[in-house]
């Protein structure tokens, strides 16, 4: 199979797109370490919180998430190639998505008290704040419903930036929320929150900001779409523009969504056991890992994913749908193999410096206290080992959906989600301070048997995708990143990282200061290695930055 290297439209969208994907993730990184201030990373009403909290944006992904941002895009590419260019395809999409978002948001936020008991373990007396909070919170599914239509008509017309930058409006508010929240109401260091003593206050200032960033992420959206030019209205009719064909697509979409969402759902359901016995151990003086600490490791852990994998696989989406389009199939298999070697080089050494460098990344999500950090790291460490492996699933599984086919991914997913169910089983009859750590083992666990399954049924559907050049290309990063990791353990227990009392844990600064010595360590340690093991897939990377460098006066 001819190699293939990325296109320099290809590399340029990607780059706009990784931009606006880091900048929001670094606001998001300040947003969870303002939270872990405002409410704790180890209390009672932090796991509340994002107990509900993260319900929104699961409903959403449970009901349509998968249509819209699977399935949706190449019905519009093919829609786009009308003479109307797609306008009364996408006015009629927009309408119906519109509608059902609207109705669906309404509907979760009136179920919310019958809701939270399904999906959760808290006990009576935590429950009633969870649905306060959800009462607030579940409007966000229409909003963020309406985001990724919108996005996802803007990324079919190779607009890819906006999708991307609107999440940083997201963050900014929701910092202002919270620094106004620890202003006004105070701080989980100096009041110790806790249900009974929670103001409805505070509850506007939290959850109401939290909701208002979503709307305004969703909204800014309608600027660039309004630019397109499509003359879009509300159209309510739905024959006659090839709705069919996406229906029979979506059926299966829908079913793999409520399969997986459905495993995500009982590890959520396991999960709030540790939430239900905290005041317990509490009580007896001790610190457990929660919830709290589960979903910040996952927000860590998926950074490289959000800003490298997801940039690129979105642009490598739209490339592969149509290479489908045209039968080219020898295009679609090395642009799959290329981009799986591409984003294993960001991946792989992220994974190492997030299990390296846990500890002091954990410091800024711990509120001050190093208790919550230690937790908090050996949740991010069992998360981390599995990025890369994160990472290739979701655009092995691209390769799929652009052949709009929505039935094997199906299957995939029902083979996963046993798997899934059987380890958070198993990790629910474990002690409730060793929950956390069983279900980021079995989420690690679950993400090699994800690529594992991806393969055989690529192998089936694609014949020789390359996947002998892509495992080559992964055992030269991985003892590049084997390396770099050494490097930057040795500095790490130079400046006091393995000592309580170290140098690493007494402040953030400190922490700062760690990260930046230790990151560029193992950074220049990395790229080195990458030279000497002829890893030629950096290129992928360097060229286009280092072009543009050259071109800024």
């Amino acid at each position: 199979m001819a190699e293939k290297t990325i296109a320099p439209s290809t590399a340029r969208s990607s780059a706009v797109m990784a931009a606006g994907t880091l900048v929001s993730r670094i606001l998001g990184l300040i947003r969870t370490a303002l939270l872990a201030i405002a409410i704790g990373n180890t209390g009672l009403v932090s796991d509340i919180f994002i107990s509900a909290n993260v319900l929104p944006n699961f409903i959403y992904l449970l009901v349509a998430g998968g249509i819209f941002n699977a399935v949706l895009v190449p019905q519009i590419i093919k829609a786009s190639k009308q003479p109307d260019r797609g306008s009364e395809y996408v006015s009629r999409i927009l309408t119906l998505s519109l509608l059902v978002l609207a109705g669906l948001a309404a509907l979760a936020t009136l179920a919310a008290p019958l809701i939270l008991p399904l999906v959760t373990s808290m006990n009576a007396e935590q429950l009633p704040l969870a649905v306060t909070f959800a009462y607030w919170l579940f409007p966000q599914i229409f909003f963020y419903g309406a985001y990724a239509v919108i996005g996802q008509t803007l990324n079919a017309n190779g607009k890819f930036g906006a999708y991307m930058w609107a999440p940083v409006v997201n963050n900014i508010v929701a910092i202002a929320g919270l620094l106004l929240f620890i202003t006004v109401v105070g701080r989980e260091g100096t009041t110790e929150f806790s249900p009974d003593t929670w103001t409805s206050q505070a509850t506007m200032i939290l959850a109401g900001s939290t909701t208002l960033g979503v709307a305004l992420q969703a909204a800014v959206l309608v600027f660039p779409l309004r630019r397109l030019g499509l003359g879009l209205r509300p159209s309510f009719g739905l024959r006659g523009v090839g709705l069919r064909q996406t229906g029979r697509v979506a059926k299966w979409t829908i079913l793999t969504m409520l399969i997986g969402n459905g495993t995500y759902l009982a590890y959520t359901k396991v999960a709030t056991i540790a939430t239900d016995a905290r005041p317990g151990f509490r009580a007896m003086g001790q610190e457990i890992a929660g919830y709290a600490n589960l979903e910040t490791a996952a927000m860590l852990y998926i950074i490289p994913h959000s800003v490298i994998t997801l940039s690129l696989a979105t642009v490598l989406f739209n490339s592969m749908s149509r290479a489908f389009t045209e039968k080219n199939y020898d295009a679609v298999r090395a642009t799959l193999s290329q981009g799986l070697r591409a984003i294993g080089v960001a991946t792989v050494f992220c994974s190492a410096v997030l299990i390296v460098l846990a500890g002091p990344i954990s410091v800024w999500f711990s509120g001050g206290s190093n208790v919550s950090a230690a937790l908090q790291a050996q949740v991010l460490v069992l998360l981390a080992a599995s990025a890369p492996f994160l990472s290739a699933t979701f655009l092995m599984n691209r390769a799929f959906y652009a052949n709009e086919d929505a039935k094997t991914p199906l299957v995939m997913q029902i083979i996963l989600s046993a798997f899934g169910l059987t380890l958070a089983l198993a990790a629910a009859a474990l002690p409730a301070d060793q929950i956390i750590f069983g279900l980021a083992i079995a989420y690690s666990l679950g993400n090699v048997a994800a690529v594992i399954v991806s393969h055989i049924y690529l192998k089936r559907s694609l014949g020789n995708y390359g996947a002998g050049q892509v495992v080559d290309v992964h055992i030269r990063l991985v003892l590049a990143a084997m390396g770099a990791a050494g490097v930057g353990s040795v500095a790490l227990g130079l400046l006091g990282g393995y000592a309580v009392d170290g140098f690493a844990w007494q402040s953030l600064p400190s922490a700062t200061a760690v990260l930046v010595v230790c990151g560029l360590l193992m950074a220049g340690t990395y790229f080195l290695l990458l030279r000497v093991l002829k890893v030629t897939e950096l290129d992928a990377f360097l060229k286009p930055v280092l072009a543009k460098l050259r071109r800024t006066p």
